[in-house]
């Protein structure tokens, strides 16, 4: 494997992150993306080798808390590894300049051009977008025209997906996410509220590795991240196959860790990978803090996972598991069902042709061996 690039080499140093923590990063990365381990050293490679690609991170109506989870990752921590990899040239909540030095810093990238994008926060539409406007300019604006412009466009957390909290019912500002707010472009999404830093981390850590985005479902998503249920891999799943739920709040069964299906966890109809990579630096994630999964990552769930503290509707019985699959595939439909029927192997093989230059082994893009 390739030495560090001396770049990258200086900064690792100054941060007290050593040779050795940075193969964990790596490993840690391969492990996200589902790639066998012989990907470390290329990941590696890519990571002290790549020419740094300037990031833009636009917030619209948004509560910054997706920001807040991304500066929050683990050591090596985003901050000490990817945003010294990228350039970030705008990100409105930890940029130091303000006002016209702000804009001016988002125009040049934009003419310059080959950067990405990550948008947080849901674009309105409604009234010509006026609900939201930054430096004069609408959301809607700005996102036609950096969005428009891009390499390629993240959406994170579950405003800029489809629309979020603004676009719950009654939804007053016409709120929508950016695949409907600037359709056409080559877009990824990562929802949940907020998404895990991890996910955030392994695209990007994907793109500067292969030179393109993950292979994704019908929804946009990665499917490293969003391609199997909670269900599947929640430490609660046990106690679901033996019919053993938590009843009332705080009653015995909830200090055991016993399954929280009857008071209304989503995990049998959610795609997400948080059991298996959890937040706080790994330390925990709702489920095993004791509270039901909201289906976060899913679109529209502030109307269609509500109540959230009553259970899956029209399900007779518990404890086995062809109801649980059916739950999922009632609630979200065809994604649910594509999964089931391991619909997947399109979407692999639609990526094998173009990642072919980078697979001499036999491997697809999502690290199964072919």
């Amino acid at each position: 494997m390739n030495d560090f690039s001396p770049g990258l080499e200086n900064v690792l140093a100054r941060q007290g992150v050593t040779r050795r923590d940075f193969l964990k990063f790596c490993s840690a990365m391969a492990a996200t993306l589902v790639l066998p381990t012989r990907y470390v050293e290329r990941i590696a490679d890519a990571l002290a080798t790549v020419k740094r690609p300037p990031l833009v991170w636009l917030e619209f109506q948004d509560c910054a808390g997706c920001s807040e989870a991304f500066l929050r990752a683990s050591r090596p921590s985003v901050g000490d590894i990817v945003l010294d990899i990228l350039s970030v040239n705008y990100h409105e909540t930890i940029m130091a300049p303000a006002g016209k030095a702000a804009v001016k810093s988002l125009d040049d990238t934009v003419k310059e051009g080959g950067y990405l994008v990550v948008v947080e926060g849901s674009i309105p539409t409604k009234d010509n977008g006026i609900y939201c406007t930054i430096g004069g300019r609408t959301a809607l604006d700005i996102a036609k025209q950096v969005c428009g412009k891009a390499a390629a466009t993240l959406t994170v957390g579950a405003c800029a997906f489809y629309g979020g909290w603004p676009n719950a019912t009654p939804n007053p500002t016409g709120a929508v996410g950016v695949k409907d707010a600037v359709p056409g472009i080559t877009l990824l999404n990562l929802p949940g509220c907020p998404p895990n830093p991890v996910n955030i981390t392994a695209t990007v850590v994907h793109y500067l590795t292969f030179g393109s985005l993950p292979a994704t479902d019908q929804l946009g998503r990665p499917l490293f991240a969003y391609g199997t249920r909670i269900h599947d891999n929640c430490e609660r799943r046990a106690h679901y196959d033996a019919g053993e739920y938590v009843e009332e709040w705080g009653d015995d069964h909830a200090r055991a860790g016993w399954c929280l299906y009857k008071m209304g966890c989503k995990g049998p109809a959610t795609f997400h990978n948080c059991p298996t990579v959890r937040y706080n630096d790994g330390t925990s994630w709702p489920v095993g803090a004791g509270h039901g999964c909201v289906g976060c990552s899913e679109v529209a769930f502030w109307d269609t996972m509500s109540p959230f503290y009553r259970r899956l509707p029209n399900v007779a019985g518990f404890g086995v598991e062809a109801q649980a699959d059916q739950i999922g595939l009632g609630i979200v439909g065809g994604v649910a069902a594509a999964f089931a029927a391991h619909g997947v192997v399109s979407a692999i093989r639609a990526r094998q042709q173009p990642l072919a230059r980078h697979e001499s082994d036999g491997v697809s893009a999502e690290g199964k061996e072919g």
